[in-house]
């Protein structure tokens, strides 16, 4: 009956009118509960039996005895001492379906629990019938649709929670406002919109817990909280609330112990520029017990006076904000604090000494601020410290001996700062050692290396370390993860590594080890997926035993004096000769390696003189065939070859020798491209554009033609030498590689290999018009992600750091990079890039160097939407713009949105687009264009699924935020970035660094 009148169908006995205002609509509820009481008061029990039976008929789960005569005996069901049904217990029960309304009937009922089913559709709003009622819980179903208004017939109703369903709209103020015996609310993790409807004229005076977090509501604090004294739990983080931090709201909370505003859009006073009103507003909370305004954007300084809060404190969560100055000494007036969190500031100055007179300080970290000095010894105060966290900061001096006294460290993270001296002998800790990025010296203490407790990583890279490797190393057993690349360690690797039985990453690259590789490095098949030993002095055969490892993905040889036959099979199948350049006693079938020629070695090496000879033959007789070319400084004009050596196949790829660039006509191109027609027109930019040819033996190709006839030839004349300049002065498998170069004065075209797949342009944003169209269309899933934005990341990390001459490519954008047959990406167009010599003493780098600055002047280096705001302000080329451009790119690959549409539509910059919406802690709203909704799994080791997957594409979008920081010095270099892509796109630091965000960054997914 009372589901006809709240739906407007008539009854025998009742005329609804359906367009009834809704205060008369609660009137008819009310209505309907008298005549329900008074129908059910002939045969309760029979009521109460029906009403059961038509819970069950709607739903399917463990209700396998209701049906039996005594319904006081079916599971979940508790009957009074009259027979009727009191409680409905069936949490945990496995129930589908929907809630009937029938259960509206239940009269007598005082608890209803129906949480963790899978229950979907709407909450009926016959329950508002249960006059009874005490208790409702629905929490963790698939609940949709609106709260019912008229819950606000719950007179009764002391609990009332509904967490973890999909409800939207906004809470009815009837629903809470009107049920006055209530004292616990909690709506969390839904889709609730609207303002937090308590207004002044809501009295709830019993009202304890109030818990709204994770949904979508808007507006400020409504002012009568401050009437709810009993209040013990406010939880708003998560929303999108605003407005000024309230100052006179919760200073007549006595009761009040877990305060959490954090993730929202709240602002201080002042301006923003004043947090002593609202913490001191907090003072005569004398029970508090955690603080949460963490991630909000707020400013100002955190005055002395914080320290007369709540002697109960125990967790402060303040990071991810705008709060200047100094950390206070009163913060150790505090003497029950475990956790304190302020990274993601602009926090200065030194840390104050008192910070550790808290004796059961667990977590303490400052990550990411301006702080200097130096760490002070109190810190060995601090005992039961677990969690140490200061990266990124300005922090000098040694590292305090007396952080051996905590015997409890799980984590000590001091990367990127100034730190100096030798590492304390005694360091201990049971999780992560990271003190990489510094400028410590000495020999790695042995205590350090023997840690057979360390579970997680060891990093000390990019330091000033010497000496040998301890042999100690052998006794980390547990660990997975060791870095020590970039020091200046000798000696051999010692053959004790294999202790390390579960060592999934090992980089000893960039230091001055010798010796062999021991072949004891094969004891690790089982667990060793990544392996860099690069840029060392090691010589010897490299052990065949690595092949035979199941999961080895990555290794990196390159730059040593191994000597031998490298196979192609087993791991090694998975590598390139890119992992083994720089080592001329290899050889080997591998791709870009030099092939072995069993015994006659010495045949090869006279050939090598010969062939060596007769190129610079050559190369002298084109010098002075084309001087004028000479004149004009283009250095890419090759000797001629037959183009019967390129490889013919699907892949389109060209194979030539290194070093060999075939001599190809103004008219052999002409034919190729069927007279630069434009039906094999596939792609334009600012200086020409690029054709599909066909050349006579079947090879496809494609030529960029530069314009000749604008104004600016100069310029012109320049792009084409330092394309042609810097295509001849790197080589990787990520960047595009030049067949040849075609110049005549009126005609200039760089011939490169055509790319079947097109552009990541074409590939983010649809396939691009004319040739380059891939077969079908594509989805730019996690996986092809991943290993996309990996590519370019390598590639552009090999131009800043590795390659012979440092190049700043100054034009970096989704149509710039290219997809071979393979879906490998590779960088283009060097049009506008710049050369930056270490030392250029020569001509021809001094020449490119100025002509680059010479003419960038006259442009704004590279295009709208990509370009590093410092440029605008006429900075010069720099690394550091690259990666803006890069993180600009990586935004686009996830959100599928082109940066100019969101300057048009929106006002700012994608990276500010982007930002935001993390701040709001809505990552859909970033991806919702680009990965599928139910992409395959990605993972090649853990637990599948979308967790996983949203934690890679925040890492990634997190990643992409920190490229485009504003502040060029705020920006990773592009090794640090190709890197975390490496981790995250292979999986193998992702489980561990999972486990790093759990620990360490628990505090921001920290909810209560």
């Amino acid at each position: 009956m009372a589901k006809m009148l709240l739906t407007g169908i008539s009854s025998p006995n009742l005329l609804v009118i359906p367009t009834m205002p809704r205060f008369l609509a609660l009137i008819t509820i009310a209505i309907a509960v008298v005549c329900s009481n008074h129908a059910s008061a002939v045969d309760p029990q029979a009521s109460d039996h029906t009403a059961l039976l038509s819970f069950k008929s709607c739903v399917w789960g463990n209700l396998s005895d209701w049906g039996s005569p005594k319904m006081c005996n079916w599971s979940g069901v508790t009957c009074d001492s009259r027979g009727r049904v009191i409680y409905l217990l069936l949490s945990n029960s496995n129930l589908t379906g929907v809630i009937s309304p029938a259960i509206g009937n239940l009269s007598a009922l005082r608890r209803l629990d129906l949480q963790s089913n899978q229950l979907s559709g709407s909450i009926p709003p016959e329950l508002g019938m249960l006059s009874q009622l005490e208790e409702l819980n629905l929490n963790i179903n698939l609940l949709n649709g609106p709260i019912p208004e008229a819950l606000g017939l719950l007179k009764s109703i002391a609990y009332l929670s509904m967490y973890g369903n999909n409800l939207t709209g906004s809470i009815p103020e009837a629903a809470v406002c009107n049920c006055s015996s209530l004292t616990h609310i909690n709506l969390r993790t839904n889709s609730l919109t609207g303002e937090i409807p308590f207004s002044a004229r809501c009295r709830l005076p019993y009202i304890k817990k109030i818990i709204l977090y994770e949904n979508r509501l808007v507006g400020a604090i409504p002012s009568s909280i401050s009437n709810f004294t009993s209040l013990d739990w406010v939880l708003l983080q998560s929303n999108f609330l605003g407005g000024e931090l309230p100052s006179q709201m919760f200073n007549t909370m006595p009761s009040l112990k877990y305060l959490y505003l954090s993730n929202n859009n709240f602002s201080s006073d002042g301006g923003n520029t004043n947090l002593e009103p609202f913490l001191a507003s907090l003072v005569n909370c004398t029970s508090l017990e955690e603080l949460g305004v963490d991630s909000n954007s707020i400013g100002g300084k955190i005055p002395p006076m914080f320290g007369n809060l709540s002697t109960n404190l125990t967790k402060i969560y303040l990071y991810d904000n705008k709060i200047t100055g100094a950390i206070p000494h009163a913060i150790g007036n505090l003497p029950l604090l475990t956790d304190l969190c302020l990274e993601d500031n602009m926090l200065e100055g030194p840390i104050p000494s008192e910070i550790f007179q808290p004796r059961w300080l667990t977590r303490l970290v400052l990550a990411n601020n301006q702080i200097n000095g130096e760490i002070p010894k109190s810190i060995g105060l601090a005992q039961h410290l677990n969690i140490i966290h200061m990266s990124y900061n300005g922090l000098q001096g040694t590292i305090p001996g007396t952080l051996s006294n905590l015997t409890k460290l799980g984590y000590l993270v001091l990367d990127h700062n100034q730190l100096s001296g030798a590492i304390p002998p005694g360091l201990s800790c049971n999780m992560i050692l990271d003190l990489s990025y510094n400028k410590l010296t000495g020999q790695i203490p042995t205590g350090v290396a023997g840690l057979s407790s360390l579970q997680l990583y060891l990093n000390l890279s990019n330091n000033l370390l010497e000496g040998p490797l301890p042999l100690e190393f052998g006794n980390m057993d547990k660990i997975q993860a060791l870095d020590l690349s970039a020091n200046k360690l000798s000696g051999a690797i010692p053959a004790q590594i294999k202790g390390c039985a579960g060592v999934e990453y090992v980089n000893l690259s960039r230091n001055f080890l010798q010796g062999t590789l021991p072949p004891s490095i094969g004891a690790l098949p089982s667990s060793l997926h990544v392996l860099d030993v690069s840029f060392n002095r090691l010589t010897g055969m490299i052990p065949q035993s690595l092949q035979a490892s199941p999961v080895l993905w990555f290794a990196n040889f390159s730059y040593n004096n191994f000597t031998g036959e490298v196979s192609s099979e087993g791991a090694f199948a998975n590598l390139t000769g890119d992992s083994f350049l720089g080592n001329p006693g290899l050889c080997g079938s591998m791709l870009r390696m030099v092939s072995c020629r069993g015994k006659h070695g010495h045949l090869l090496y006279i050939a090598i003189i010969v062939v060596v000879a007769i190129a610079a033959g050559l190369l002298a007789m084109v010098c002075i065939v084309d001087h004028d070319l000479m004149n004009s400084r283009l250095r890419l004009t090759p000797p001629s070859i037959q183009l019967s050596h390129f490889r013919k196949g699907p892949d389109n790829a060209v194979g030539q020798k290194e070093g060999e660039h075939p001599r190809i006509s103004y008219r052999e191109l002409v034919d190729a491209t069927d007279g630069f027609s434009e039906v094999n027109l596939i792609g334009k930019g600012g200086y020409g554009q690029v054709y599909r040819g066909v050349l006579h033996g079947g090879t496809e190709i494609a030529v960029k033609v530069l314009h000749q006839d604008q104004v600016g030839g100069e310029v012109i004349a320049g792009s084409f030498e330092r394309e042609c300049r810097v295509l001849r002065s790197i080589r990787h498998r990520n960047l595009i590689r030049v067949i040849t170069a075609c110049s005549t004065p009126d005609f200039k075209a760089v011939v490169l290999p055509f790319m079947p797949n097109g552009s990541l342009d074409g590939l983010v944003h649809g396939p691009p018009r004319g040739g380059g169209k891939p077969e079908g269309p594509r989805r730019l899933d996690l996986d092809l992600l991943l290993s996309v934005a990996s590519d370019v990341a390598e590639g552009v990390a090999y131009l800043h750091h590795h390659a012979p001459v440092k190049v700043v490519h100054c034009d970096l954008k989704p149509s710039n990079v290219l997809l071979d047959a393979d879906m490998t990406a590779v960088v283009s167009d060097f049009g506008i890039s710049k050369l930056v010599a270490a030392d250029a003493r020569g001509p021809e780098m001094g020449e490119a160097s100025m002509s680059v600055c010479n003419s960038i002047t006259r442009l704004l280096q590279g295009s709208v939407g990509y370009i590093a705001p410092e440029y605008g302000l006429g900075g010069r080329p720099s690394t550091q713009g690259d990666v803006y451009s890069f993180g600009v790119m990586l935004l686009e690959m996830i959100s599928g949105k082109r940066p100019t549409d969101v300057i048009a539509e929106e006002g700012h910059s994608l990276p500010e687009w982007a930002r935001n919406r993390r701040l709001q802690h809505d990552v859909d709203a970033v991806v919702e264009r680009s990965l599928p909704r139910d992409p395959p799994s990605v993972l090649p080791f853990g637990p599948p699924g979308r967790e996983m997957e949203a934690i890679v594409v925040t890492e990634l979008l997190e990643l992409g935020i920190a490229c485009s920081q504003l502040a060029p010095s705020m920006r990773p270099a592009m090794d640090d970035v190709a890197h975390e892509i490496a981790c995250l796109r292979d999986g193998t630091w992702r489980k561990y660094r999972a486990t790093d965000l759990k620990a360490i960054d628990q505090i921001k997914s920290n909810k209560h």
